[in-house]
């Protein structure tokens, strides 16, 4: 049963004595093109902030207040779960646990054909904004190049976050993507920004809605693959600090920081970059202790990459102008 609260459209899950609060936009006779959720646990304060400007604007669309733009595709967008999700039930309400968030948005985005999660980073790490794709098809592959994110990353399927709403989607095809971006309990409104232009320019290239002209400012986007992506260990324990900003490029050698001795501020060691590459992620938790995790540098394999990501997104767009 659906009810009307105000911006959300908000759906009594029966099975389960829930309200979940969400933006169902579009056209109502169809199943949803896109779903987009931010991180169910609460601490993604990007995605949240970006999903919730992004409905509004969806909505203006919807309501004709934008000239010349057409919402052609449904979308639904949960810009959180945490705090939203009330029940009539006062003990259910005290003993619901993430799965059951989890499952609550997975009986109401397994139709969609695209699905987005959008996370960030545990608050130790800051990372630039990327797409990530676990044993993606080639489809996936090519759309995830239509965000136009700096760096799109194939990883291993272990990798994927216990929290993550991929592993729910995992078997309802369509096709699924998770987006890291900025450093988690904080919001990064540079970081912001970006990820909102990437979901205008996916929303244009997927023909979702007509009328958009997005920025090109995504030209330089990079594929990378599972070999492709180097973490950088401590090997001992200290205080790292960093001066260098994520989305840089740095050479073999380089000095990414130094661990220093928590007693006597004295340097212990230079942590530097093992190989050349993109900084994709440092750490900005300062405590370390021996392996933990510091940097993470991608490494493009040719001068190939960025012409790859072209070719996908270009062989996508075809694809879309063809119809399916």
């Amino acid at each position: 049963m659906s009810n009307n609260t105000g911006s959300n459209l908000s759906i009594q899950l029966q099975w389960k004595d829930l309200l979940l609060p969400y933006h169902d936009i579009g056209p109502r006779g169809r199943a949803p093109k896109l779903a987009l959720v931010a991180d169910p646990q609460g601490t993604g304060l990007n995605g949240m902030f970006v999903l919730s400007r992004l409905a509004a604007f969806l909505r203006s669309i919807e309501a004709g207040e934008q000239r010349d733009l057409r919402l052609l595709e449904r979308v639904l967008v949960f810009p959180t779960l945490e705090g939203l999700v009330r029940s009539s039930n006062e003990s259910d309400q005290r003993s619901r646990s993430p799965r059951t968030l989890a499952e609550a948005v997975m009986d109401l985005t397994r139709t969609a054909y695209y699905r987005v999660d959008i996370c960030s980073a545990d608050p130790e790490i800051e990372e630039i904004p990327q797409v990530r794709l676990y044993a993606p098809n080639d489809d996936e592959r090519a759309s995830a190049c239509l965000f136009g994110l700096p760096a799109v990353i194939e990883r291993p399927i272990a990798d994927i976050d216990v929290s993550s709403q991929i592993r729910a989607w995992w078997f309802c095809g369509g096709e699924n993507f998770v987006i890291h971006a900025g450093q988690a309990g904080g919001l990064q409104t540079g970081y912001c920004e970006d990820l909102f232009r990437s979901m205008v320019a996916f929303l244009d290239r997927t023909g979702i809605v007509s009328g958009l002209r997005p920025t090109s400012e995504d030209e330089d986007l990079h594929y990378f693959g599972l070999e492709q992506v180097f973490v950088v260990s401590a090997e001992q324990s200290g205080i790292f600090s960093s001066k260098l900003n994520v989305g840089r490029w740095v050479q073999a050698e380089e000095t990414l920081g130094y661990i220093h001795d928590g007693f006597s501020g004295q340097i212990r060691a230079p942590v530097v970059a093992p190989v050349a590459g993109l900084l994709a992620s440092v750490r900005r938790q300062p405590l370390l202790c021996t392996g933990g995790l510091v940097a993470q540098i991608l490494m493009p394999d040719s001068t190939a990459q960025h012409s790859l990501a072209q070719r996908l997104g270009e062989r996508h767009e075809r694809r879309i102008g063809r119809g399916r």
